[in-house]
């Protein structure tokens, strides 16, 4: 299992960010991307140049984030 350190070690230079809106996407959206197996990265689309947040699946889970809201399958 992927831990903190393995999560931040994926390259995600190529990653496809998608984004999941909860209201009018003028407000700024969260965006999600599949960076490995089991691995995502969560970034925020009024902040394209902050570093994105990296979480296992079951992370995503735990946190009632699902993959499916952006389109992606687990």
């Amino acid at each position: 299992m992927l831990d903190g350190s393995d999560l931040y070690a994926l390259d995600i230079s190529g990653a496809s960010f998608v984004k999941a809106c909860g209201g009018p996407c003028t407000e700024g959206c969260v965006t999600l991307a599949r960076i490995g197996e089991s691995a995502w990265a969560l970034g925020d689309s009024k902040r394209p140049d902050a570093r994105p947040l990296r979480f296992t699946t079951a992370e995503l889970e735990a946190a009632g984030i699902d993959p499916a809201r952006f389109g992606a399958s687990v």
